[in-house]
């Protein structure tokens, strides 16, 4: 069994591994290797741990009765300034061995709930253009709003956006 749940200190060290893991997997070949074998599970430690205490973010996971924590996402409010959609999903990371599975969507929904719960009625997503999993955006109802070049170590990436109009709408994959 799968439990959604608040983010703890402890768990840190799970996220940070997820968090690396997905980004070799999912963009191995697409970024350069020198980006993606330079990530560290040990600076993502620091970080998630620091945005858990300071309450900077939203931070949710999925948590498996066998295997610990599998999957992360992180939301909060919308980080540029003057953009129609006040929320912001951050990040949304499963391990590959508990993809397809529907925690993805539990976890967008638990972010979607606490959104708006904090007052947010809408939330874009920025991702990699060349990421497989923009089709799971779609199938669930995100709106592509956007795109943007951005540069990541150096190198330029395109970016897209997802966007959702309404957070209490139900996600149920089309």
């Amino acid at each position: 069994m799968v439990q959604i749940r608040r983010a703890r200190e402890s768990d840190t060290q799970r996220i940070a591994e997820i968090y690396v893991e997905t980004w070799r997997t999912t963009y191995a070949g697409t970024l350069p290797d020198r980006v993606l074998i330079g990530m560290s599970s040990e600076r993502q430690t620091i970080y998630w741990a620091r945005a858990i205490r300071q309450g900077s973010e939203l931070i949710y996971v999925a948590e498996d009765d066998g295997a610990g924590v599998v999957a992360v996402g992180s939301a909060g409010p919308n980080r540029a300034r003057g953009n129609r959609f006040t929320g912001e999903v951050y990040t949304l990371y499963v391990e590959p061995d508990f993809q397809n599975r529907g925690l993805g969507r539990r976890l967008l929904d638990a972010l979607f709930r606490q959104l708006k719960a904090d007052r947010c009625d809408t939330a874009v997503l920025w991702m990699l253009a060349e990421n497989p999993t923009r089709f799971f955006y779609e199938g669930l109802g995100g709106e592509r709003v956007g795109e943007r070049v951005d540069t990541m170590s150096g190198v330029d990436v395109e970016e897209i956006a997802f966007a959702w109009r309404d957070l209490e709408a139900p996600l149920v994959r089309r």
